[in-house]
């Protein structure tokens, strides 16, 4: 996904862009407008659309300052970039697509189920194989009539263990870098044309667009979100920050091609998508996953998630190679806005220089760091569709807020090294 683009920007900002790139460091500096006689009006949000508290001034004031509107800006254009799950739209497009590729028979058996993750456990590979039967590889499984594979399945992706409560994955990984059963997803779809998953991606997304909001589906015995909406004031925010011209990238944990269904009803191209990206071979999507910097293609030891998506925008959009794009970089280098809702979003949400936009969904780490708002360019927002109420008691930031790469936890930390004390909720539904 090398471009010309992606090759100016790893060149760095130059003329006032670079300062503009330094004094990001010092929040009262980089907020101090430029002459009233250089800046041009830039793109404005819709004032129709709610935002909580004064948010939408502060989103309106960092694209005032980095637009290339602005009439001070040059150098490569300020680069955007946004989580898609409930972060740009209100639920799950890797449940939806998996769900009504389950309901429609449309997922091919696996010649082993072992041979879908590095990670899954004898106790997973049995109780799929009985619940789901033998048969031809590459044949659809018959999930709409077979409840209980389709069980099996939901369960192991959303719960990472069997129906019977045994877990469904075990040994080591990087948990800052990829979490199993979100790889599992993707690897399950191996065997498929691109295009084939496309078009039924693209099926589920009319299905649940036109779905109420509220509405829930039964796939298997299980319930879950049968409907899915674009957030509004995301699809105004995007728009206006392309108009801004600025540069707008999805970076999400669901499988690229499914992500790129979407992404284009925000106006955001399969260029500008990033997701867990399945290797092709002989015109089929396979279980091997693109790995990122010195991480080499694997079975998902490396996809967008947490440290991950630092490591994929660092990659894809400043074209920053091998371990040093697991690093923070320098501001010129780094994502203006950054927008997310959960902790596996958090650390390049963290990274931008203008804006962090969190959506709360009561996710510790993203919660902690917003609330501490460290630079003071925090903006936290409730969920536009259904937000969750105040979370009773303390995130505990100063304790177990943060993941390690072995997957302890332990107190969230500023860049200086201070410990983040425990936050109340105090932004919600």
């Amino acid at each position: 996904m090398t471009t010309p683009l992606r090759r100016l920007l790893a060149l760095g900002l130059a003329g006032t862009a670079a300062l503009a790139a330094l004094t990001a460091t010092t929040p009262a500096t980089a907020a101090a407008p430029g002459p009233a006689t250089t800046r041009a009006r830039c793109p404005q949000l819709s004032k129709d659309l709610p935002w909580y508290g004064d948010n939408r001034a502060k989103l309106q004031k960092m694209i005032d300052e980095r637009g290339t509107c602005s009439g001070s800006h040059d150098g490569p254009r300020p680069v955007a970039a946004f989580d898609w799950d409930n972060t740009v739209v209100k639920n799950d497009i890797s449940d939806a697509t998996l769900a009504w590729m389950l309901r429609h028979d449309k997922l091919p058996r696996p010649a082993s189920w072992r041979d879908t993750s590095r990670w899954l456990t004898p106790a997973a590979d049995r109780a799929l194989t009985r619940a789901c039967g033998t048969g031809a590889p590459g044949r659809p499984l018959p999930t709409s009539r077979n409840t209980a594979c389709a069980d099996e399945i939901m369960e192991i992706r959303g719960e990472a263990r069997t129906m019977s409560g045994a877990a469904a994955f075990a040994g080591d990984w990087n948990h800052r870098r990829t979490v199993p059963e979100y790889a599992w997803v993707p690897q399950l779809f191996a065997g498929l044309k691109p295009a084939t998953l496309t078009r039924y991606a693209k099926q589920a997304r009319a299905e649940n667009l036109a779905a109420p909001v509220g509405a829930v589906q039964t796939v298997g015995t299980h319930k879950l979100a049968g409907y899915i909406r674009y957030y509004d004031q995301q699809k105004d925010l995007i728009r206006t920050l392309k108009a801004a011209g600025f540069d707008v990238y999805i970076v999400s944990a669901s499988s690229e091609t499914v992500a790129e269904a979407w992404s284009g009803g925000v106006g955001v191209d399969a260029r500008h998508t990033i997701g867990i990206r399945n290797r092709v071979r002989h015109g089929r999507l396979t279980t091997t996953i693109a790995g990122c910097g010195d991480v080499k293609d694997g079975q998902g030891e490396v996809i967008p998630y947490v440290d991950g998506k630092r490591c994929w925008i660092n990659q894809e959009i400043y074209g920053i190679k091998g371990a040093e794009a697991w690093r923070k970089q320098d501001p010129a280098h780094r994502i203006a806005l950054g927008g997310g809702d959960a902790n596996t979003d958090v650390t390049f949400v963290d990274d931008a220089t203008g804006a962090h936009l969190a959506i709360n969904r009561n996710k510790d780490e993203l919660m902690c760091r917003g609330y501490d708002n460290a630079d003071g360019r925090w903006v936290v927002n409730p969920m536009f569709i259904d937000p969750l109420p105040r979370k009773s008691g303390a995130y505990p930031c100063a304790t177990k807020g943060y993941t390690n790469t072995d997957g302890t936890h332990g107190p969230v930390r500023r860049p200086d090294g201070t410990v983040v004390a425990d936050q109340l909720d105090r932004i919600h539904g």
